[in-house]
């Protein structure tokens, strides 16, 4: 443990299961007082009967950190508002914002229902931009009133937003929205003292560990690295959460196993000029 967000607020959704709770516990772990974010719903979007949110906030009180659990849907206006009121009530400020919430609904697009269109984006994309907007305003206030936060946010993309996925259309499309939100609120943001990145991460969760079974699963016990454990994810999102990212923003970054690679976006390839 270096601290490197002793005394840092930060949020996490999605945070009861998986990436999320590994970020969380990274997080708490690194001095990082957390929101931990969780509807408590299964791989298709319905709810549970238990609190997976709550399960983690334990975990994190038991090893001596400081969290509290959030219930919302994060993808209404009401519960992104009360999910930034939690952090601010609970711990006065707030540092950070990690958007991790989603789940699937994978079909070919023959196939693809409207509602299972809707369920996915409204999820994936919609949970991030109305947490990443409350947020902002909070952030804006604050650098307006002489306070210029060292704020940072951390969205949640995919390798199937960069590059497509064969019968994830609708997962595919909401995790490449969430790449052009990311580069427009670094944009925007820059000027209230917030960094904003995205992270396209590989790791075994309950979204991939049936799609992507063979590719996903853990090695047998003593057999060697985890390559596939959600933990390896959690450094560099710590980092791009904590103040030590200075200058870093607007950037996406795959993760997986050992490996942290930048990813660059659309460049101009040949062209044509009539004149």
């Amino acid at each position: 443990m270096t601290g490197i967000c002793d005394g840092r607020v930060v949020i996490v959704t999605g945070a009861g299961r998986g990436l999320g709770r590994a970020h969380a516990l990274a997080y708490a772990a690194e001095g990082a007082r957390l929101v931990v974010n969780d509807l408590g719903v299964g791989l298709d979007g319905v709810p549970g009967p238990d609190s997976p949110a709550a399960l983690v906030v334990e975990e994190i009180r038991a090893a001596g950190g400081e969290a509290v659990a959030h219930g919302g849907d994060v993808a209404t206006r009401a519960g992104a508002e009360s999910l930034v009121a939690t952090a601010l009530d609970a711990f006065g400020r707030l540092d950070t914002l990690v958007n991790n919430a989603g789940f699937l609904r994978d079909r070919m697009l023959v196939n693809l229902d409207e509602d299972d269109w809707d369920a996915v984006v409204r999820v994936h994309l919609k949970g991030h931009f109305l947490p990443l907007q409350q947020a902002a305003v909070h952030w804006r206030a604050e650098a307006k009133a002489g306070r210029t936060p060292e704020a940072r946010v951390v969205n949640t993309s995919s390798g199937a937003g960069l590059l497509g996925s064969v019968g994830q259309g609708n997962y595919s499309a909401a995790k490449a929205g969430i790449v052009g939100l990311t580069l427009v609120a670094a944009a925007e943001m820059g000027r209230y003292g917030v960094q904003v990145n995205a992270i396209a991460p590989a790791a075994r969760t309950r979204m991939t560990e049936r799609t992507f079974a063979d590719t996903m699963a853990a090695p047998a016990p003593g057999s060697g690295f985890d390559a596939m454990a959600p933990e390896n994810v959690s450094p560099l999102v710590v980092w791009l959460g904590s103040a030590a990212c200075v200058g870093v923003t607007g950037r996406v970054f795959e993760a997986e196993g050992g490996r942290i690679t930048v990813m660059e976006g659309w460049r101009a390839g040949p062209s044509a000029d009539k004149g």
